[in-house]
C-alpha cells in the first residue's frame, strides 16, 4: 500500500560520497527547480534519484546498499521511480543493470542532461550559479574544476570523472555573487586537484588569480582551499593566503605516504625530501596555517619499514590535521596490477597507530590554543552547545569550537570571538567575547 503522506511527483535526491557529489547534487536541484519540479535533499519523495560514490569499497558497498534499499522501496509501493547516477553508475553500469535490473535508468558523471529529461525537466546552459545548497546557509562548495589528469596508481577518479577540466574565473565569480545573495560566508573550493587549476583554459596555473577576483565578491568572508596536489604547487597562492585576510589561511594537501619506494610506485611524482622542503616552505611563508593532509596504509608492498618511515616523519612533521585510510585494491588502476599484500588487520593495525599518534599531536597543539581568542564562525546548536569554527578548521572533518548555550546566545552563520577555555584532542570549549 502506498504511504498517504506521500506527495506525488516530488522528487528526492540522495547524496553518498564526497563535498564533489555534493555540489553535483546541488547542481542538478537547482536544475529541477528552474523546471519547476517540486525537489527535496533526502526527504520523501514518490522519485528517487541517487548520486552514487564509486571511490573504495566502503563507499561502493553504501551506494549498492543504498540502491537496493530504495528498491525495496519501490517494490513495496512507496516510490514510483528510481534513477541511478554519479561516479558507481559511470564505473560500473554494465554491472550494474545486470545485476540490479529494476532501477529506472542509470546515468553517468556526465548525463546531467539525459537525467534532467528523464526527469522531465530540461537542462538550461543560463543557470550558472544557480543551485539548491544542501549545506548550512553559511557555507557552501565551490567546485572550479572537474576531473583529474594525475597518474596516481591506486585512484580511479579519472576513470569516473575524465580529464581534468577548469571552470573559467568568470562563471566562478558569478556563481560565488549568487552564493553571497543567498547568505553563503564562507566558499569552500573543492576539485580533484587544486593545483593544476587553469592549465588547461590559461596555460598557466591559475588558482592565484581566481582567488584575486574572489576575494571582491561582497559578502563573503572566508575563503577555504581544499584538494591540493604536492607536484607543481603554484606557491604565489601564498603570496594570496598572506596577503588577503579573506583568504583561510588553511590547505588541504593530501600526500598519501613518505617512503620514496611507496611514492615511487604510486606514481606521485615526489620523494620525501621534496615533500618535506615544500611543507617547510608553507610554513616559512605563511607561519600560521594548518596543513590538513590525508595517508595511506596498507598500500601493496609497504613493509614494515615503509610504515616506520611513515609513522615517524608524522611524528616529525606535526601536522594540525590528519585523516589516514587504509588501501582499497580498485580494479582498472594501475596498482591494482599489484599484490594486495598486506593483510587487513596489518592494515588496520597502521591506520590506528597513525592515529593515535595524531590524537597526541592535536591535543598538544589544542593545549597551546587555551587563552587564546579567535574569530568562529557557529554552525550549529546541538544539545546545550553552539558548535563553530576557526578559520582552520573545515566543516565535518575538523576540530570544533563548542560554546555553552545555557549561558550564551548566538546566531548560525554569525561570527563572534571566542576564547579558549578548554581543549581536548579534537574540540575546543570556548567562551564569547564580550
Amino acid at each position: 500500500m502506498r504511504t498517504k503522506t506521500l506527495k506525488k511527483n516530488r522528487i528526492n535526491v540522495v547524496t553518498l560520497g564526497c563535498s564533489k557529489n555534493v555540489y553535483d547534487s546541488e547542481v542538478l536541484m537547482g536544475q529541477l527547480k528552474a523546471s519547476g519540479k517540486d525537489v527535496v535533499h533526502e526527504q520523501e519523495g514518490n522519485v528517487v534519484v541517487i548520486n552514487t560514490c564509486g571511490f573504495i569499497n566502503n563507499a561502493k558497498e553504501e551506494s549498492v546498499n543504498t540502491i537496493l534499499h530504495y528498491m525495496q522501496e519501490k517494490e513495496e509501493g512507496n516510490v514510483d521511480k528510481v534513477f541511478v547516477t554519479g561516479c558507481l553508475s559511470e564505473r560500473y553500469k554494465p554491472d550494474l543493470e545486470k545485476e540490479i535490473p529494476n532501477v529506472d535508468q542509470y546515468f553517468g558523471t556526465t548525463e546531467l542532461p539525459s537525467l534532467l529529461k528523464a526527469l522531465g525537466a530540461d537542462y538550461k546552459h543560463e543557470l550558472i550559479g544557480e543551485r539548491l545548497t544542501t549545506t548550512p546557509k553559511n557555507y557552501a562548495y565551490l567546485k572550479i574544476a572537474e576531473g583529474c589528469d594525475r597518474p596516481c596508481s591506486f585512484c580511479a577518479i579519472p576513470l569516473m570523472r575524465g580529464k581534468h577540466k577548469s571552470t573559467p574565473i568568470e562563471d566562478l565569480v558569478t556563481e560565488a555573487e549568487k552564493l553571497a545573495a543567498n547568505g553563503v560566508k564562507e566558499l569552500i573550493l573543492i576539485a580533484q586537484d587544486l593545483t593544476y587549476y587553469g592549465l588547461d583554459l590559461y596555460k598557466k596555473r591559475n588558482l592565484a588569480e581566481l582567488l584575486e577576483q574572489l576575494v571582491k565578491v561582497e559578502g563573503i568572508d572566508w575563503i577555504r582551499l581544499h584538494y591540493a596536489f604536492p607536484t607543481g604547487f603554484p606557491m604565489d597562492v601564498l603570496d594570496v593566503m598572506k596577503r588577503e585576510p579573506k583568504i583561510c589561511n588553511y590547505l588541504d594537501i593530501p600526500l598519501q605516504h613518505i617512503s620514496d619506494s611507496i611514492l615511487k610506485s604510486m606514481r606521485r611524482g615526489t620523494t620525501k625530501e621534496k615533500t618535506t622542503k615544500l611543507l617547510r616552505d608553507f610554513r616559512a611563508k605563511v607561519p600560521v596555517m594548518t596543513i590538513r593532509t590525508t595517508l595511506i596504509v596498507g598500500y601493496p608492498g609497504e613493509t614494515q619499514e615503509d610504515f616506520e618511515t611513515l609513522r615517524d616523519w608524522v611524528k616529525e612533521m606535526r601536522f594540525e590535521r590528519l585523516g589516514c585510510f587504509t588501501y582499497s585494491h580498485e580494479e582498472n588502476t594501475h596498482a591494482y596490477n599489484l599484490e594486495d599484500d598486506v593483510p587487513e588487520d596489518v592494515k588496520m593495525q597502521r591506520a590506528n597507530e597513525i592515529m593515535d599518534i595524531q590524537s597526541q599531536i592535536s591535543w598538544e597543539l589544542n593545549q597551546e590554543k587555551i587563552g587564546q581568542q579567535f574569530k568562529v564562525v557557529v554552525d550549529r546548536k546541538e544539545g546545550s552547545y553552539f558548535v563553530g569554527r576557526t578559520e582552520f578548521d573545515s566543516p565535518d572533518v575538523d576540530n570544533e569550537v563548542l560554546i555553552d548555550a545555557t549561558t550564551t546566545y548566538l546566531k548560525t552563520g554569525e561570527f563572534t570571538t571566542v576564547k579558549i577555555i578548554e581543549a581536548e584532542d579534537f574540540d575546543l570549549y570556548g567562551e564569547v567575547v564580550s
